[in-house]
């Protein structure tokens, strides 16, 4: 399946692909998105019924500025595994603070929810909630441009952000969100709100709760704020922290949440800040201060420091999520995972890092809310597989496989192992042991072959980690000789 994940990722993903408006029978389109977020086993469903000339016509109609994507290899690949369409769909509902929502799946407080209509059609889709972009009394300046993107191919490695918080008025705002929660009764409508002072902080909880949403998350993370004493220079300070969260849980009746920064070496010293203050969940990470040097996102010559999120950041916010949920003294505070997101197995791993739900900001910039179909459908798929019928098994569930570093297994080694079948020859494997790792395999230029030196190899597996191919795989952990008396 290699090649057919290379060749999804080419797609443009267009908007009405034109593949899907040539082909009688079936979506083609539908079946690219699928493979592309990480659906491989249920992509045949939209073109199981399709014929062979369904699928040319959708190739010729491919408007790929290099060459037509190949949907009829890509199609061949994905019939020839796949299962039954399962029937049994499990739910996804959980609840978060006592909040029941339909699945874990949330708008992130930022550009992809500014009004009431990107809201509303993103709730027709099947998003569970939303973060509402937050929410202040300041009056707020954008610059433009305000986005930058390190690319890999046309997607994003990681998106670079200078955008700041809403800029409505905060009557339109909390009018916005008191009609969202009255015509989607279902929903969970969550008010990001920042302050500047105890006094702002308490009016803007209180106008919050006012709007009948159901909790309001306290922003102390944002890090490109032009006003002092706001954002993460809030969340850096553990003592702040507890002073506006404690504010607000005195003021209001619904759950509060606190949004960390990550901008910070111990993401634990303000998170227990806000536990100390009495903070029902936690959600985090906001984005990383992150520094971009492309020419065309400069704002009039100057460039600055701003968030950097997407695919790249995904490993930090799991790191930090890790940390708290370990954290056994805030046991009781939920949490909500944000970093990176963009396929359902993404979302799994920071549910099951103690996550009851996630946020989705940057995929949805680049994609569109229609990735909800995908997040959705691929959880359920999983769970199915697994036997699974219920959210609540999977929370937490990876937590006791993690160890401190000093705990872990040294005494024991995995070899890898290479597929001939699969081994094209290419070499990479040979290269980066040779020049990076520990020069444990050979490479006859002849044949093309790779061998693997058993007295040298230490079992990093770097060479599984660059192998094109999937040729590279593991062997039976098995003791280490003694090398030392």
């Amino acid at each position: 399946m290699i090649h057919v994940n290379e060749e999804a990722a080419r797609c443009l993903l267009c908007a009405d692909a034109p593949c899907s408006q040539v082909c009688k029978n079936g979506d083609p389109a539908r079946t690219v998105r699928a493979i592309r977020f990480g659906n491989e086993k249920i992509a045949n469903r939209w073109i199981a019924e399709c014929t062979d000339d369904d699928l040319k016509k959708a190739e010729d109609a491919c408007i790929h500025y290099d060459r037509p994507i190949r949907i009829r290899e890509m199609a061949s690949a994905v019939r020839c595994d796949a299962p039954a369409i399962s029937e049994n769909k499990p739910s996804l509902s959980i609840k978060f603070c006592g909040i029941p929502c339909e699945n874990p799946f949330f708008l992130a407080s930022s550009a992809v929810c500014t009004n009431y209509e990107m809201v509303a059609r993103a709730f027709d889709m099947g998003w569970a909630g939303v973060f509402y972009k937050t929410i202040c009394v300041q009056d707020i300046h954008e610059v433009s441009p305000r986005f930058d993107a390190v690319k890999n191919g046309t997607s994003f490695a990681g998106f670079r952000n200078m955008e700041q918080l809403s800029e409505n008025p905060v009557d339109v705002d909390f009018d916005i969100l008191h009609r969202l929660k009255q015509n989607y009764p279902t929903k969970v409508v969550v008010a990001s709100i920042m302050g500047q002072t105890e006094e702002q902080w308490i009016e803007l909880a209180k106008m919050a709760e006012d709007a009948g949403v159901d909790a309001v998350e306290l922003n102390f993370s944002c890090p490109q704020m032009r006003l002092a004493g706001m954002g993460s220079d809030v969340g850096q300070n553990a003592e702040l922290v507890t002073f506006y969260t404690a504010y607000v849980k005195r003021n209001v009746k619904i759950p509060v949440i606190a949004k960390m920064t990550p901008n910070i070496t111990q993401i634990n010293e303000p998170a227990m800040g806000a536990y100390f203050a009495g903070v029902d969940a936690i959600s985090a990470i906001n984005t990383i201060k992150s520094v971009t040097m492309s020419p065309q996102s400069a704002v009039s010559e100057k460039q600055t420091v701003s968030g950097y999120s997407g695919r790249a950041v995904k490993p930090i916010a799991l790191r930090y999520i890790y940390e708290m949920a370990a954290n056994t003294i805030m046991k009781n505070v939920e949490l909500s995972g944000i970093g990176g997101i963009e396929t359902w197995r993404d979302a799994l791993e920071f549910i099951q890092l103690g996550c009851r739900n996630v946020q989705v900001c940057t995929a949805v910039m680049e994609y569109g809310y229609r990735i909800i179909d995908d997040l959705i459908l691929g959880m359920q798929n999983y769970m199915a597989e697994r036997g699974l019928d219920s959210m609540e098994s999977l929370v937490s569930e990876q937590l006791p496989n993690f160890s401190l570093p000093h705990d872990l297994d040294r005494e024991t080694i995995v070899y890898p192992k290479i597929d001939r079948e699969r081994c094209i020859g290419c070499g990479r494997c040979y290269t980066s042991c040779m020049d990076g790792g520990h020069q444990a395999i050979s490479f006859d230029s002849d044949s093309r072959q790779p061998h693997i030196v058993g007295t040298k190899c230490v079992g990093c597996h770097l060479c599984r980690l660059v192998c094109p191919t999937g040729a590279i795989g593991l062997t039976k952990r098995i003791k280490k000789k003694m090398t030392r008396k």
